[in-house]
């Protein structure tokens, strides 16, 4: 499997995010070398802010209302910044068996908890998880968006100077 090729399909879904003022992050999911769905973040402009539609979280609906059957141990999620706590959960719950991504999120990076502390339904997950394929172009699309004035999600956080600063 090619990561930077499919890490490279998450970018442009990252990139049609931020071209529509949201968040920049893309997620595709790849089972036998081929990409069966994709996410972007959704949620970050206007009134309708929400914490739930993460780009992970929209291609797990997607992967949810396919036709076929698929063994999710041989599920690879690319996802441009490091899944947060919630989504890193559905992942492991989903049964998905490696996840990579670009750029590690500083602030709320879920994939480097200790599992062993956690409860056997994660403890036991087996997911395999990959960090830093395409980090500087994760980088620059996120500097791109901190960078604009108009966009106001997360502008003032830890990730945001984080981002800045590199």
């Amino acid at each position: 499997m090619d990561d930077t090729y499919f890490m490279k399909k998450a970018l442009k879904q990252a990139k049609m995010a931020l071209a529509t003022g949201e968040f920049p992050v893309g997620c595709v999911m790849v089972y036998g070398n081929k990409v069966l769905v994709t996410g972007a973040r959704e949620g970050t402009t206007g009134d309708g802010l929400n914490e739930v539609d993460h780009a992970e979280m929209m291609a797990l609906r997607k992967l949810s209302r396919l036709d076929r059957k698929v063994n999710m141990q041989k599920v690879s999620v690319f996802c441009t910044l490091e899944p947060c706590l919630m989504c890193f959960g559905a992942l492991m719950i989903s049964c998905i068996g490696r996840v990579v991504f670009a750029y590690e999120d500083a602030m709320g990076g879920g994939t480097r908890c200790n599992r062993a502390q956690l409860p056997p339904l994660y403890e036991k997950s087996q997911i395999e998880v990959k960090s830093g394929i395409l980090r500087s172009a994760s980088i620059e699309l996120l500097k791109s968006y901190f960078s604009q004035t108009d966009n106001t999600y997360l502008k003032d956080s830890f990730l945001a100077a984080y981002t800045l600063d590199q």
